[in-house]
């Protein structure tokens, strides 16, 4: 193997697998260390120039940053990442003052942005300050799009969203709420230099089974009755309840029929547990306010009882499935052949999907779409085969969630802006990478490595009578300072990162015998996939790099998987030479406005 580039970014961006795995990519080790220091609101900015959201993500992301969490390869849970964010928002100054503020000479380019979801307004958060005039239609009363109103109150309080929303309408934009695009073809005809859409997936999906018509003045679309619930409109429902899904939304929808009155709700998933979409810990939290999950259950029919336009839901029938294996070994879900199952219910709420609509888009503006009636987006540039107008979040790929959104807003916000300046789209800015020694002396590094051994810390919840009691308590209380401190203390500082010196290297392998988990090796050099098989403990995880020295005196290669290495820094206090160093990595993605060197 070659000797490994780790003047490269992309290298150490990789060992920090957090960082790498989040969408906006987060630098979660450098906030941590900083609310560790009790600097909450310096780590507020740090998440608030990355990911736009930090009060709203840290109760409600997806946190796709956590399976990652070399922690987790150590002992069972991974960091609470996404829970130290919310500590960072609640503990915070007042950080109006450090927000950027919109130039007071527009640079003359004018931009739209379709939806005041979280992808429109990352683009305007990142438009606003370089002096874009930028106009935000949204049909809602209020922004926040998907946030405001699919996420239940209980889980996220309007008082965060009004505050992270404003932070960004702050910055001089022209929100035109109550207004609904109708015709993007009438919005090209304006004098709008680029436009931006970020409508999200709008559409719940439907089931056409027997009794849908007759029963449906209790037959809700989740999505919809979620956003009827936010601003109002719905405050009951009935007694008995069925969910039809298994994702998040089913969730939200289950937990908040029982804060408005339902009394025995079951959450009915055709697929099996393990399967569902939905987040473990939003199952977990379903099934502590006593909500059943019952699976391999696919609805049927719904039952109604009445005649001549009086009809009323009676329930609905489940036939029974289960997984069978086809004659190409291809697993596939089929009924059972067991007797079908009825359950009586007052009301239903179908959350089994959502999908993008996109009526208002004419078919005759130069703007393709695929075979699923989806716009042809360039995955990297967010542009569409209209040059003039870019997607992102659910409306460029289907549902994800806020920090995908966030993410797609950041690309398209660096597209839009070299689009209006006549510069090639394709060019992305490379990241800003800052990489410093910690060494104090020859044994003594300014970051801490001595480790807490403590279990994840459990966020407290709101005692569950008075949770239950209104849509309005949130449940969650999230961690206090103490709570926050100790679960920093977890981190395993995986940015600072273990860099070795081919020259300083005198093969005394002091490194090798130290290492607690066995992730040098010295030894001859050799093709990648015969190298991981003689390591000192084989390095099985392909999709995580092998460090590789160059050649040392004796012909042999230093070898580490970085896929095990835990950083904490014992090869370099060892080292008599200073072969190893440990050096703070840290990685600033860029936005619209930063130059492109044309990598």
């Amino acid at each position: 193997m070659e000797p490994t580039n780790t003047e490269a970014p992309e290298y150490f961006h990789k060992v920090v697998d957090c960082q790498w795995a989040c969408p906006a990519h987060t630098p979660v080790p450098e906030y941590i260390r900083l609310i560790a220091a009790g600097r909450y609101s310096d780590a507020y900015m740090v998440n608030w120039k990355s990911n736009v959201f930090p009060g709203i993500l840290g109760r409600t992301c997806d946190r796709p940053c956590e399976p990652a969490c070399r922690r987790g390869r150590v002992e069972e849970e991974p960091v609470a990442i996404c829970r130290l964010k919310r500590v960072a928002a609640d503990n915070k100054d007042d950080i109006t003052a450090r927000l950027p503020k919109a130039p007071e000479r527009k640079n003359g380019f004018r931009v739209a942005c379709v939806g005041a979801g979280p992808a429109s307004l990352a683009v305007a958060r990142d438009l606003a300050p370089l002096g874009y005039h930028v106009t935000v239609f949204d049909g809602d009363p209020k922004g926040g799009g998907m946030i405001r109103t699919q996420i239940p109150r209980f889980r996220l309080p309007e008082e965060v969203i009004d505050e992270e929303v404003g932070y960004i309408t702050g910055l001089g934009l022209d929100m035109k709420y109550g207004q609904r695009i109708e015709s993007l073809k009438a919005l090209l005809a304006e004098p709008y230099d680029a436009i931006f859409v970020g409508s999200g997936a709008p559409r719940g999906r439907d089931l056409d089974v027997p009794g849908r018509e007759e029963a449906r003045a209790n037959i809700h679309i989740g999505i919809d009755w979620l956003s009827n619930v936010s601003f109002g409109h719905i405050e009951k429902i009935g007694k008995r309840v069925i969910v039809l899904g298994g994702g998040n939304t089913a969730m939200d929808c289950c937990r908040t029929s029982r804060r408005l009155g339902g009394e025995d709700v079951k959450v009915i998933v055709r697929s099996g547990y393990d399967e569902m979409k939905a987040s473990p810990w939003e199952k977990e939290d379903a099934q502590h306010e006593g909500i059943p999950i019952l699976n391999f259950l696919a609805p049927k029919a719904f039952t109604y009882e009445g005649t001549n336009g009086s009809t009323r839901l009676t329930g609905v029938v489940f036939q029974k499935m289960g997984w069978t294996t086809d004659d190409k070994g291809k697993r596939r879900l089929l009924p059972t052949g067991e007797p079908d199952q009825h359950f009586e219910c007052d009301d239903v709420l179908v959350a089994i999907g959502q999908e993008n609509a996109f009526p208002w888009i004419e078919r005759d503006v130069g703007l393709e779409f695929d075979e699923w009636d989806m716009p042809k987006v360039d995955p990297v540039t967010l542009q569409s085969t209209n040059p003039k107008v870019f997607f992102g979040g659910d409306a460029a790929f289907g549902p994800k969630n806020i920090i995908w959104a966030v993410a797609h807003g950041h690309d398209a916000a660096i597209s839009i802006d070299r689009f209006c300046r006549g510069q090639d789209v394709g060019l992305r800015p490379p990241p800003n990478v800052l990489q410093s020694s910690q060494k104090m002396g020859i044994h003594e590094w300014s970051y801490d490595n001595d480790i807490s051994n403590d279990e994840r810390h459990r966020v407290p919840l709101l005692e569950k009578d008075k949770a239950l009691s209104s849509i309005k308590f949130e449940v969650e209380l999230g961690f206090d300072k103490g709570l926050g401190y100790a679960e920093t203390q977890r981190c395993l500082n995986c940015d600072v990162q273990t860099v070795f010196s081919t020259p300083a290297c005198i093969e005394c392998d002091a490194c090798v015998d130290i290492c607690p988990m066995d992730c040098i090796t010295f030894t001859a050099n050799g093709e990648e996939s015969d190298l991981r098989t003689r390591l000192k403990a084989p390095a099985e995880n392909e999709t995580q790099d092998l460090y590789v020295s160059g050649t040392l005196p004796t012909g042999r290669v230093m070898v580490k998987d970085e896929d095990v290495c835990l950083h904490c820094g014992l090869c370099a206090e060892r080292c008599p030479t200073g072969a190893w160093d440990m050096q703070k990595f840290l990685l600033d993605m860029t936005h619209a406005g930063e130059k492109a060197c044309g990598r």
